[in-house]
């Protein structure tokens, strides 16, 4: 799941199935089945971030008390981060 905001895109991930279950509550949607990968968040932000190919971050436990990790150096590879002059905005 993405969301688009401050044009970022946000990978929406998840500390565990309690803060997923959370989300789903809160869009009306604790009825569904919610099929999810488990990844670890060094590879999302070193594998998933910079395929995107757009500015994108990582929104953890979106919805709750989450936490922002934004396309800058120092969280994501300078490739893809948009405060590193040269930005290319693809994977490499």
């Amino acid at each position: 799941m993405t969301g688009e905001y401050g044009g970022v895109r946000w990978i929406y991930a998840f500390s565990g199935e309690t803060d997923l279950a959370r989300y789903a509550l809160a869009r009306g949607a604790g009825d569904r089945v919610w099929a999810y990968q488990r990844w670890l968040g060094a590879r999302l932000l070193d594998a998933a971030v910079p395929a995107v190919g757009v500015p994108c971050g990582v929104a953890l436990d979106v919805g709750g008390a989450g936490v922002l990790f934004p396309p800058v150096a120092g969280i994501v590879p300078d490739r893809v981060a948009v405060d590193v002059a040269g930005w290319q905005g693809v994977a490499k």
